[in-house]
């Protein structure tokens, strides 16, 4: 669990470094800055670098130690690494790179243009080259794409007393390793060596009667979320990946699982708003308005659609004035209760949990829940407009208006998440507007078309 107050002090303590840092630039004093970087880990860096305007980013990068700008870069958002990026040569980019994982620098080569990425390939050594293409032969989005090639695996015949010596030779072994990997002579995953057994077991004994089987490794075509659902569930720090002859590619590590999750979490987020999970807090004008536009129109869109079905109506919303005051409160509380359906089954959907064995019974779930809450708000309103309005009509025809809208936002929010994954469409994304448009709608087709009815 996450203690608010070391949060806050954590976050206090950036914004000190911020204003210092910006107070020394102000100042004119290049030195006290770069000072200033060198006394901060690469991570540090990187969120000062996020939280500031492109301008100044540009001033900062060219002051950090050239010996920490590969950590730096594999740290940053996609997008700055973009914008820093293209500020540098080929050499610049292979020299910054040097050091760092395959999977990273994979992920850092795939925010530049292929011809640019290209020439950053041919000009790394042969086994460096080697070692990232064998990343870059998989999409991003799969266990593939996240694995890093830097593992140590050891035969099932030899004795622990050999793999201890074989690992003295090593002058470090690859970040966050737990297990050692078992192969066969043609690179058959076949187990783990755990290093806690290795280090308290009796040397003599082999590999082979130590090592753990029952581990099923981690297809390398796997999607990345379904990576970090096991990871979660199993609670592993690293994982084998291998390919469809179970031959052992590389492994993937806890901390390009956290990565997965909260690149999982931004866009579950910044999709609400139509936004790109990648998006720059300090973007410029010119990037940030085109992207916003784009979804201000779909949005104006629906909100034509939702006008003209008021219009449909003008004539009787012209004879009972009320009800130009009375239909928003519909269309509002549909809103709402769609969009506490379409969370949950989205989040389902995100973890796994939902199926075709299971989403008759969420389906019934949602509708009787929103029956009941129909019933319930709507006798509240119902009785609200009487007292308002002093108009019995006006209040049963909001009633029935109301329980017509929340059990269809009830359905809507259900299956509209999974009808869109079925169409290929991120439900996240577009879903938040599809049942705005549908409660919307619906909301002002049941209660104005219910008024026409009785008032014609």
């Amino acid at each position: 669990m996450v203690n608010p107050t070391t949060n806050t002090d954590f976050t206090f303590r950036a914004q000190k470094q911020l204003g210092e840092l910006y107070a020394a630039l102000d100042s004119g004093t290049g030195r006290e800055v770069q000072q200033m970087l060198a006394s901060l880990s690469p991570q540090s860096i990187a969120q000062l670098l996020e939280s500031s305007p492109p301008h100044i980013r540009q001033v900062l990068w060219k002051l950090i130690d050239q010996d920490v700008e590969g950590e730096v870069l594999q740290e940053l958002p996609d997008e700055v690494q973009s914008q820093i990026l293209s500020t540098m040569d080929t050499k610049e980019m292979v020299t910054i790179m040097e050091g760092l994982n395959a999977d990273d620098v994979a992920d850092i080569l795939q925010q530049l243009p292929e011809r640019v990425m290209a020439e950053v390939l041919s000009a790394m050594s042969e086994s460096d080259r080697k070692r990232v293409e064998s990343v870059l032969a998989y999409d991003e989005e799969t266990a593939g794409g996240l694995m890093d090639t830097e593992i140590v695996s050891v035969r099932p015949n030899l004795t622990l007393d050999v793999v201890l010596r074989y690992l003295r030779r090593h002058d470090q072994l690859p970040e966050s390793t737990d297990n050692l990997f078992v192969v066969t002579r043609k690179d058959r995953f076949i187990g783990l060596l755990p290093l806690t057994k290795l280090l308290t077991t009796d040397p003599s004994v082999t590999v082979r009667e130590v090592m753990v089987t029952d581990v099923d490794p981690i297809p390398a075509d796997m999607p990345d979320d379904e990576v970090a659902r096991l990871f979660t569930k199993y609670d592993w720090v690293t994982a084998p990946v291998v390919d469809e002859h179970k031959r052992l590619l590389g492994r993937i590590t806890i901390d390009d699982v956290v990565d997965v999750i909260r690149e999982d979490a931004d866009h579950s987020l910044m999709s609400l708003a139509g936004l790109d999970e990648e998006e720059d807090t300090f973007a410029t004008v010119a990037r940030t308005a085109p992207r916003r536009a784009i979804w201000l129109g779909v949005n104006l869109l629906t909100a034509l659609l939702a006008s003209w079905v008021i219009n449909l109506f003008q004539g009787t919303i012209d004879k009972v004035v009320a009800l130009a005051v009375l239909m928003p409160i519909v269309a509002s509380m549909g809103g709402v209760a769609g969009s506490q359906t379409l969370t949950v089954v989205i989040r389902g959907m995100a973890l796994g949990q939902i199926g075709k064995s299971n989403l008759g019974w969420l389906l019934s779930r949602e509708l009787a829940s929103g029956a009941l809450n129909a019933i319930l708000w709507s006798t509240v309103l119902g009785a609200i407009t009487a007292l308002w309005f002093g108009d019995h009509r006006i209040a049963w025809i909001i009633i029935a208006a109301m329980v017509i809208n929340l059990i269809t936002a009830a359905l809507a929010g259900a299956i509209l998440p999974v009808t869109l994954r079925a169409m290929r469409i991120d439900p996240a994304l577009a879903g938040g507007v599809a049942l705005t448009t549908v409660t919307d709608v619906v909301g002002f087709m049941s209660f104005l078309g219910l008024a026409t009815l009785y008032f014609a």
